[in-house]
């Protein structure tokens, strides 16, 4: 059931029906109706008509005569997602490289270092959360709001995909060293260094997740 929360119920009812679609409790081709929704969430129908609107404007769902239809993330999607992250993530660190304060720093070394905690303990939900946080971070530091607006709906799209890789044991070390090199680079604040850092993970996501199969 819904909490009330400060945000609107639609809000919270959009950000629920979001996580649980890109996160593959509702599957591609799957067909809901609102009131399985409203059944569910435990909520009235104006809140997730409001969410569902805001779901099919984002291509997440479509809402045709015989109901709500996921659509989710396709390969060809998660193909143009991280085409797109490659060539503008790398940006977001030149541009915290530049922008960073030791303050803003701090916070970027306490997120790497709690990912490296929980990779030791192996725990996937944790290093995502933690992993997640980084990206974010950057993107919030390098001080750009259009890279940010960019970046975070694309970061949150692959959810799912992201989750099977942290679950790989060895992925989730490398991608903490990378992680640690990026975070280097930015302290240092050598801006052409975290960018080709940037990339050069991002490639190796990429080349992980596309080569796995991921159920």
């Amino acid at each position: 059931m819904i909490e009330h929360k400060t945000i609107s119920l639609a809000e919270q009812v959009f950000e629920r029906l979001e996580l649980e679609i890109l996160t593959g409790k509702y599957q591609r081709g799957e067909i809901l109706t609102e009131m399985k929704l409203v059944s569910d969430l435990g909520v009235s129908r104006t809140p997730v008509r409001e969410a569902l609107r805001r779901l099919e404007q984002e291509h997440i769902i479509e809402i045709t005569s015989k109901g709500i239809l996921i659509l989710g993330v396709t390969e060809q999607d998660l193909e143009d997602i991280f085409s797109i992250r490659l060539r503008i993530e790398g940006f977001s660190s030149y541009n915290a490289a530049k922008r960073i304060t030791d303050e803003q720093l701090a916070e970027l070394k306490e997120t790497l270092e709690l990912q490296e905690f929980y990779v030791t303990k192996k725990d996937p939900e944790r290093i995502k959360t933690m992993d997640s946080r980084f990206h974010q971070l950057i993107y919030r530091f390098c001080g750009s709001t259009v890279i940010y607006d960019t970046l975070m709906p694309l970061h949150k799209k692959v959810q799912k995909y992201r989750r099977a890789s942290v679950e790989d044991d060895s992925r989730a070390q490398q991608s903490a060293r990378e992680h640690r090199a990026i975070y280097e680079a930015i302290a240092a604040h050598d801006a052409d260094l975290a960018e080709k850092y940037t990339t050069e993970h991002i490639a190796n996501a990429i080349k992980h997740i596309l080569n796995r199969e991921v159920k």
